[in-house]
């Protein structure tokens, strides 16, 4: 049985990179492109394991990193001619530093667009209360690849877990999407890790993880964090 998600906004390849590098909190002008290229490729495998179209484009930068990292691996030349070699790494630079660049500005834009949202002509002003736990008051975004890692840590522990037995698995993506949402709904926010059984088959945390995917992508759940890198909290979206 095959399952796919499609993402509307689905992030690319030199998103990843970006998010590595953040992670890592590295120079973004010395990549150490052995230690990226690891990482880069584990995400690549979680990608492919939730069949998502974009996964050739991920494929095809896997590919430039790898050759990146083989010119890095040749033997250094004399040190008069250094200065004639150019670092294997600065194209890639480049097309991340111009990446980012317009990716602040749609950023920028977009956060500009919010905060006019908020202003109403006089005469015309609605509030709508919302309830906040205080405990998880000060949230920010998530991304698809914040997500993507918290998820590799639960399969990477299914994946050293000792096999028993086996048997069918029969589980479909409607009938999580509704234990998702029932669950959510009830508690209204959950801890991400909480979603997922440690005794669940490694083919029912995938199918878990794309319910969650498509209910943040329908906007009846969304993902957020107390601080960057910590635990991912869902919360239900009333409406």
């Amino acid at each position: 049985m095959s399952y796919k998600v499609k993402l509307e906004a689905f992030e690319g390849p030199l998103d990843l990179l970006l998010f590595l590098i953040k992670k890592n909190e590295v120079d973004i002008y010395d990549i150490p492109v052995s230690h990226i290229t690891q990482q880069y490729l584990e995400y690549i495998e979680i990608i492919q394991l939730l069949d998502i179209e974009a996964a050739s484009d991920f494929i095809l930068m896997a590919a430039t990193l790898m050759r990146i990292k083989a010119q890095m691996l040749l033997p250094k030349p004399d040190i008069e001619e250094i200065d004639e070699i150019e670092d294997p790494r600065q194209e890639l630079v480049y097309r991340l530093l111009e990446y980012k660049r317009f990716k602040d500005v749609a950023l920028d834009l977009a956060q500009k667009e919010s905060e006019a949202k908020l202003s109403f002509p006089r005469g015309r002003y609605k509030h709508e209360h919302k309830v906040i736990d205080p405990d998880f008051a000060e949230l920010s975004d998530v991304t698809l690849f914040d997500l993507v890692a918290a998820f590799r840590t639960i399969v990477s522990a299914k994946a050293n877990a000792p096999v028993h037995r086996i048997q069918d698995i029969n589980v479909s993506l409607e009938e999580q999407i509704q234990l998702i949402l029932d669950t959510v709904r009830e508690k209204r926010q959950v801890e991400f890790s909480t979603l997922f059984t440690k005794d669940d088959d490694k083919l029912v945390l995938i199918v878990t993880f794309i319910a969650l995917l498509e209910l943040v992508r329908q906007k009846r759940l969304c993902a957020t964090q107390t601080m960057v890198y910590g635990h991912i909290m869902i919360e239900y979206l009333d409406g």
